[in-house]
């Protein structure tokens, strides 16, 4: 198999998405390429259990990409392995009335992880540099002071808003949150093919929706913004992976790849015996024994 670090897919300098492949040729066989991602599994549930016992870091991994890219399937197949206890995935849909109350960020920050365990935002708060640049309209339904048209939706309206998700990463990478962010980078040809299997596999029509079709007139909109997005805010603390989505094997692949070669960069370690028991285990195991 293809040999592939994390700094394959890192984006550490300016980007052009339309100059970035959506399917890389890993050299392998769909078998190989689960099995492959199977023992990848297993060493992160180790790396898991080690960095939950060592509760000194915990992890936030976010998700972005086109509908269909394959974010579902994705946390699935790579989080299987994984303590149940240990991972907590969140799905940011529209924001309810109750989280309309708050600022945009609230709702994410409430739903990071604790130390010891991983979170996966399934759409994340890029949404709110996304979806509303998309959609400048949504931005009404926040309420915000001196923003009373869309005409008051400035380009320093963007910035401040880039700014402040900035802001927030380092604050919580400081604070011992390890982030990986991914944008799963998926083909509009690819796209059409998934959205009409969804309308040809009965099992699969449930996932379908006529908004899909209206959201698919916007795709130059959403890549712009996806650029600008990846560009703005891969920073050492907190890098974004661009990973080629038109494969959703290789795609998972690679996403649990780079997670265990970015997690591999600390030392973990269980906590040591206090010295008082360590010197008496012997004694311990002994009263356990004798109790048949």
């Amino acid at each position: 198999m293809k040999s592939l670090k994390s700094e394959d897919f890192k984006v550490s300098e300016t980007i052009k998405l339309s100059e970035i492949s959506t399917f890389i040729n890993v050299e392998t066989s769909e078998k190989k390429k689960e099995k492959q991602l199977q023992k990848i599994r297993e060493k992160l549930s180790k790396v898991q259990d080690k960095m939950y016992a060592h509760n000194k870091y915990s992890v936030l991994i976010c998700l972005q990409g086109m509908d269909t890219a394959g974010k579902d399937s994705l946390i699935r197949e790579v989080f299987k392995e994984f303590n149940a206890r240990g991972v907590v995935v969140n799905s940011f849909k529209t924001p309810s009335s109750n989280e309309l109350e708050h600022d945009y960020l609230w709702r994410h920050y409430i739903a990071l992880p604790e130390k010891g365990k991983f979170s996966v935002f399934n759409r994340t708060h890029y949404e709110n540099v996304l979806i509303t640049k998309v959609h400048p309209n949504y931005i009404m339904n926040e309420n915000i002071p001196e923003i009373e048209n869309i005409e008051d939706i400035t380009e320093e309206f963007w910035e401040n808003r880039f700014e402040s998700i900035n802001a927030f990463e380092k604050h919580i990478a400081t604070n011992g949150i390890i982030i990986m962010k991914f944008f799963l980078h998926l083909s509009k040809e690819e796209q059409r093919q998934r959205l009409l299997r969804r309308l040809e596999k009965e099992k699969h029509n449930w996932k379908f929706s006529p908004d899909d079709l209206k959201e698919r007139l916007l795709w130059d909109d959403y890549q712009n913004c996806y650029e600008e997005i990846l560009n703005k805010t891969s920073k050492e603390h907190a890098p974004w992976f661009i990973v080629p989505a038109d494969n959703k094997e290789t795609a998972r692949y690679i996403v649990a790849k780079t997670m265990l070669d970015e997690l591999n960069k600390y030392e973990f370690h269980y906590p040591e015996l206090d010295q008082e028991v360590k010197d008496n285990i012997k004694m311990y195991h002994d009263k356990l024994s004798s109790e048949k």
